[in-house]
């Protein structure tokens, strides 16, 4: 039976990819947590000064034009209606010519999707999910390929990097440096530092671009390309939708290939930022470990002592009668590793634990020199057992 219950305890132990599962799960609803607490104070007075802010100006309008508020709230929503299929209160570029959807399956086939050009036709949305499946599983498997060629990249540039700064001095150190350089490998960290430098330049050129064109503060545009590029996508702000923008054919296709490089890149950043992740998850995992340990040998190493002192079964006690006992003095008791100071056998022959919750009663080496009855001899308590007897205090 123990050893049945042994083995299922240890199948209920989960594995370490298993633990990393459960631990980024717990850590990701904590971050989401605090993230909803950091934007909900930032956002919600805005909300509701605005909230405030349209109800003023929807009755200041019924009431100036003398109109019910009904049938304007009613205009209001065949307008949203509207503009779901590409109507705008300013006139813009077509959404659905060729171009134009150009543009919208390519921000569904990389997930961006901004939601600002969406199919109005039940035909258009049924075909969109069978047109996302494999578009999406492509464009990821796309991604996977360009991380892997850029990783390959940054580690063949670092490592001749490495190579051309650490040049052996003499001659005789070179084949010791050879096998350095080969057992050389480039650290997490600054493939991760080089994805940011690249994704920075990448963002604040195209940032450049779409402040000219857009007609955005420069803030705003490096919000955007954030948004773009990694396929978050709010639809807030969206390029290329401008009348003028129609006959910019090199500004369509440079906002194309910005949007491919960004994402790549952004991509690769996200992957490399997830390999730190997992280390941190791996030391998180060793500190809780350790501490287990520390407790568990704690508990294991103070476990005689507590059973010592706090023990409600009460065990028989010898007394010592003879007043023959001899060497009083102070003796130190060595007891499952725990250092207990006891007194010699008085008429009595009582000594006492250190500990408040009980006593602990024993009898020392008799002197075997004078008689002793041998009914005495059994009630002796024999110091060479060293056998200790403890019962708890009277209440």
């Amino acid at each position: 039976m123990k050893k049945d219950s042994s083995h299922c305890c240890s199948s209920l132990i989960p594995s370490r990819e298993t633990a990393h599962f459960y631990l980024l799960g717990v850590l990701i609803a904590f971050y989401m947590l605090a993230g909803a607490a950091v934007f909900s104070f930032l956002e919600r007075p805005a909300e509701l000064q605005a909230h405030q802010l349209w109800e003023w100006r929807l009755r200041s309008f019924c009431e100036e034009h003398n109109i019910s508020c009904e049938d304007l709230k009613s205009l209001l929503r065949h307008f949203e209606e509207a503009k779901t299929a590409g109507i705008q209160t300013e006139k813009g570029r077509a959404q659905w010519d060729l171009p134009g959807a150009f543009y919208f399956v390519g921000t569904v086939v990389s997930t961006i999707g901004f939601g600002v050009t969406a199919p109005s036709t039940t035909t258009g949305k049924v075909l969109l999910v069978l047109y996302a499946l494999p578009g999406c599983s492509a464009t990821i498997l796309f991604f996977n390929l360009f991380l892997e060629r850029v990783t390959t990249l940054l580690s063949l540039l670092m490592f001749w990097c490495h190579t051309r700064t650490s040049k052996p001095s003499r001659l005789e150190n070179k084949t010791s440096e050879g096998n350095q350089n080969e057992e050389w490998k480039p650290s997490v960290y600054q493939v991760t530092f080089i994805l940011f430098l690249a994704v920075l330049l990448v963002a604040c050129g195209a940032a450049s671009l779409y402040s000219a064109m857009e007609g955005w503060t420069y803030l705003e545009s490096l919000y955007f390309c954030f948004v773009a590029f990694s396929t978050v996508g709010f639809g807030d702000f969206v390029s290329g939708q401008r009348e003028h923008h129609e006959d910019t054919r090199g500004y369509q296709v440079a906002n194309c290939l910005l949007m491919l490089l960004g994402v790549c890149c952004t991509y690769s950043l996200f992957n490399a930022i997830s390999v730190i992740i997992k280390q941190g998850l791996n030391w998180i995992l060793r500190t809780l470990d350790w501490m287990y340990d520390g407790i568990q040998h704690t508990r294991l190493r103070f476990r005689p002592l507590f059973q010592l002192c706090f023990s409600d079964s009460e065990s028989p006690v010898s007394y010592c009668k003879d007043d023959t006992v001899h060497r009083s003095q102070m003796q130190a008791i060595s007891s499952a590793g725990h250092i207990m100071l006891w007194r010699t056998c008085v008429p009595s022959a009582i000594g006492k634990c250190l500990c408040n919750e009980g006593t602990v009663e024993t009898l020392y080496h008799v002197n075997k020199d004078r008689g002793v009855s041998q009914e005495q001899k059994q009630d002796i308590c024999s110091y060479e057992r060293n056998v200790v007897y403890a019962k708890p205090l009277p209440t």
